[in-house]
């Protein structure tokens, strides 16, 4: 089939590349190719061609184009051209797998390339010019919503078992009703293969997952397949997920998802450190379950909550503490609603003062300096962030007159 010619594909960054790459056959691969069939968003542009990456690096250069080897004992460049980063992989046939890595070896033929992808819908590439090469019924199964593996289920996840996991992220973004019989069925017996993977895999998918906009499906498929031990997780709470995910609607950062995921007894830090999650993950993943467990704040110090803790983690604790409730109203239950009320209303407020203006006050240098500051940004939350700059510096000066500290 042809698909009509996209402005994606006609951007100045791709157009330089697939000149500077014409002596080889060139195409487009993967998710591009998948999500313009659907008429879904384009996150990356992938290429793949038959000139070996040395060739690729070289073609390049001549064409002045930035040239990174990314992954070039696989076969992968990143092209920067015109500003836009586009990665071409030269086509691959697996010579050697141990389940997390592979060996591979270039190949000119573009059937064996796509055998070695994980699913049917993964493994169409596509001309410049909107031909699709689809070589295992990719265009019906993706149009289907069927995730079904290329060749043998088992024989693709001995190849990488974290496609047990892409295998029900994919079904959560891309599929209907019930999961191939075949894949999850290898899933299932594999999955005592998940721990070999490391934290920083595991993690990529799973929080890709729960950006789907109906991840509980798949999740649920997840657990009667026994796969959250295998990775770390031994507790997960669905139905707190599910009640979060309808009072929280689409999100943009799907750790306050993971956050609800996780069951009660859940040593935070623990996952955190099974899923090698970042420090900016690991406080939010913390500190909206501990918000989320302790009281509410009362109504009038709503608007110092929000600027201790942040509006969107403030909103996020009180989203999961009211999916916790099941739905029970009670006094808590209401103070929660007005947090996220507030929340949702929130302007970012900055203290008018710093460190600084203190000294210029005529307060001596040293750790009073903190003290102060401290007591008289507490002051201004106090008063309602309605005090200026130049009441907080008068305030400031009361204090030092008061403590004689010059």
């Amino acid at each position: 089939m042809r698909i009509a010619i996209q402005e994606w594909m006609r951007t100045p960054g791709v157009t330089a590349v697939f000149e500077a790459l014409s002596d080889g056959v060139t195409r487009f691969v993967g998710g591009c190719v998948r999500d313009t069939l659907l008429d879904r968003p384009i996150r990356d542009i992938d290429i793949a061609t038959d000139l070996e990456p040395r060739a690729v690096m070289a073609r390049a250069g001549q064409a002045g184009i930035k040239a990174v080897p990314t992954g070039i004992e696989h076969g992968t460049i990143t092209l920067v051209a015109k500003g836009q980063p586009v990665e071409v992989t030269t086509l691959r046939r697996d010579v050697e797998t141990d389940g997390r890595r592979a060996v591979v070896a270039f190949t000119r033929d573009w059937r064996e390339d796509a055998l070695r992808r994980d699913f049917t819908m993964n493994a169409m590439s596509m001309d410049r010019d909107g031909a699709v090469h689809d070589y295992f019924g990719g265009i019906e199964d993706a149009r289907a919503g069927r995730v079904r593996f290329v060749g043998e289920a088992e024989e693709r996840i001995r190849e990488d078992v974290l496609r047990i996991l892409r295998f029900f992220r994919f079904h959560a973004h891309y599929g209907r009703g019930e999961p191939d019989e075949a894949g999850y069925a290898a899933c299932v017996k594999l999955a005592h293969m998940l721990p070999s993977l490391s934290g920083e895999r595991i993690r990529q998918e799973l929080l890709r997952l729960l950006e789907a906009d109906d991840p509980i499906p798949s999740l649920e498929r997840m657990s009667a397949a026994g796969i959250w031990p295998e990775i770390g997780i031994p507790d997960v709470d669905l139905p707190t997920l599910a009640a979060f995910i309808r009072l929280e609607g689409q999100t943009t950062d799907p750790v306050p998802r993971l956050a609800a995921l996780l069951g009660g007894g859940i040593d935070v830090d623990t996952v955190a450190a099974v899923l090698r999650l970042s420090g900016k993950e690991a406080s939010l993943l913390r500190g909206v379950r501990d918000l989320a467990r302790d009281a509410p704040p009362p109504a009038d110090e709503v608007g110092a909550y929000l600027y201790r803790h942040g509006a969107d983690r403030a909103r996020c604790a009180g989203h999961l503490a009211l999916a916790r409730s099941d739905g029970k109203d009670g006094s808590d239950a209401e103070d929660w609603r007005i947090v996220v009320s507030a929340a949702d209303k929130w302007m970012p407020k900055s203290f008018p003062i710093r460190g600084r203006d203190l000294l210029d006050a005529g307060m001596a240098p040293g750790e009073q300096i903190g003290v102060l500051l401290n007591t008289v940004e507490d002051w201004w939350v106090r008063s309602g962030f309605e005090p200026d700059r130049a009441d907080c510096l008068a305030y400031a000066r009361s204090l030092i007159t008061k403590t004689g500290n010059a």
